[in-house]
């Protein structure tokens, strides 16, 4: 299984400060390798509904941004039930995550539904016996399971916790229909994609081009990037070369397992945008744009992301997520906001 070979126990102290029921417990340290295998295991009830700490993408970003074996994440137990696992980073007495806010829109960790409770207090316990005396988690959403075990559990033992919001993640729930979405918006948002995708229209031969296979995806990531340095100068800035083999190596495994949705936006044959967008479950992330400045006149950003909602919507998602940003488009095109915070404990 590759675990660490020292398997710490936690038999759980139920006085006045204890959260869960009676249970003994024990917290094993695994490799990321172990990791995916939980992932790629159906039998397992683990909720991994953050796409930033799937294993793939947490492997390929110590791979690119740091040195050395990735680390290993500790994973609760209880009675051969795996709980969950927390991707920290332990440096000296603090614990974060792996990922940075950067390129990870959000992080959290990954468990069993019904068990944040008895996970969280596991896994401080466990913190502070191996010398640890400072979380410091961020960005997490506001809505995470695991934000609202940490409250409850820092407050009955006195520990102190603080949870500030830092910046905002929007999203939407779908409808059936791409008429049902138009009819969300306000009568003034409706009317203005109406006129812009008349005048997109009217420019000649238009198509949403969707690339999703892993050898085409390597090949149009180029092209994507391209689109990307000429948008604008802060992401010209932005996408080094370390960042650039990020991207590339990024978009490619998530191509290889389906998750990957390059989109292009073609105008008479000539490539006027670009969205970097990843299908994960029920939902389509908007994770990255550019566009040829060329084109603005046509409002070939936006009216590219316009255009992947329908996809999205014909594809029979349920959610579109905009990600990190209060952009006041976000907003128009039906965003709606969760806080994204950073959380810091004192522990012991």
């Amino acid at each position: 299984m590759n675990r660490h070979e020292m398997i710490y126990f936690a038999s759980i102290d139920r006085s006045a400060n204890s959260t869960t029921d009676t249970a003994t417990c024990r917290v094993t340290m695994e490799t990321i390798e172990s990791i995916l295998g939980f992932w790629q295991d159906s039998s397992r009830t683990l909720c991994w509904d953050c796409l930033f700490v799937t294993p793939v993408w947490l492997r390929l970003w110590w791979t690119v941004f740091q040195s050395g074996p990735i680390p290993r994440f500790p994973a609760v137990w209880r009675e051969g039930e795996l709980l969950g696992f927390a991707p920290l980073v332990i440096k000296g007495e603090t614990a974060t995550f792996i990922g940075s806010p950067d390129v990870c829109d959000y992080l959290d960790m990954v468990v069993q539904p019904g068990s944040p409770d008895l996970f969280v207090e596991v896994l401080l316990e466990h913190l502070v016996e191996q010398g640890v005396r400072r979380l410091d988690l961020q960005p997490v959403r506001r809505d995470s399971k695991i934000v609202a075990s940490l409250g409850r559990f820092l407050r009955l033992k006195g520990w102190a916790y603080t949870c500030i919001d830092e910046d905002v993640s929007l999203e939407m729930k779908l409808p059936g229909t791409w008429d049902a979405f138009l009819h969300g918006l306000s009568a003034k948002d409706r009317h203005e994609i109406r006129r812009k995708l008349r005048r997109l229209h009217k420019a000649g031969n238009i198509r949403l081009r969707v690339v999703d296979k892993p050898d085409a995806v390597g090949r149009e990531m180029e092209a994507f990037l391209r689109l990307f340095h000429m948008s604008r100068r802060d992401k010209s800035l932005f996408m080094t070369e370390t960042m650039a083999s990020f991207f590339r190596k990024l978009a490619v495994e998530m191509a290889a397992l389906n998750i990957m949705k390059l989109m292009f936006l073609d105008v008479n044959e000539d490539t006027a945008a670009s969205v970097m967008c990843f299908d994960y479950g029920e939902s389509l992330y908007l994770y990255n744009n550019g566009y040829d400045p060329r084109y603005l006149p046509l409002s070939p950003g936006l009216m590219s992301k316009v255009m992947s909602i329908r996809y999205a919507v014909e594809n029979g998602k349920s959610e579109y997520s905009f990600l990190k940003g209060s952009e006041a488009y976000k907003y128009r095109l039906g965003g709606k906001p969760i806080a994204i915070c950073r959380c810091e404990a004192r522990l012991g």
